[in-house]
């Protein structure tokens, strides 16, 4: 049963074969996330992980930890602060901040924090729970 103030973190580092795969499977094919010649000409200087594939790690989270197995994704919310870089270790937070007990209504505070403690992403998710009576 999820509680208020409840959280989950994980720390990852998104690989060039993870960016690569997630290219394919969302049909992305910008060059700012595939190819270090063309990135080294942007203002980010090199390559950068899709924020998509970000917020996918989050609703894998989100079904599998906190609140866990039975979790529906209601809507969400998010904006992109920073980019992550292919490799740079980021920490993925999900917090628990309100509950609707009558509807198993959950309102999740979601953010991606750099290794400087810049935040690269943050928003809010709103699910249903349908393994518990909240």
């Amino acid at each position: 049963m999820s509680k208020v103030g409840q959280t989950v973190t994980i720390s990852k580092r998104f690989t060039e074969k993870e960016v690569a795969q997630f290219s394919l499977i969302s049909m992305d094919k910008n060059l700012i996330h595939l190819d270090k010649e063309y990135a080294k000409t942007t203002r980010f200087g090199k390559r950068i992980v899709q924020g998509p594939l970000l917020d996918a790690m989050i609703g894998g989270l989100l079904g599998s930890q906190l609140p866990g197995i039975g979790t529906i994704y209601l809507s969400h919310e998010t904006q992109f602060k920073k980019p992550v870089y292919i490799d740079e270790l980021v920490t993925i937070y999900i917090r628990v901040e309100h509950i609707r007990h009558e509807k198993n209504i959950i309102t999740l505070r979601k953010w991606v924090e750099k290794e400087d403690k810049t935040i690269a992403m943050e928003g809010k998710s709103i699910v249903m729970d349908l393994k518990d009576k909240l």
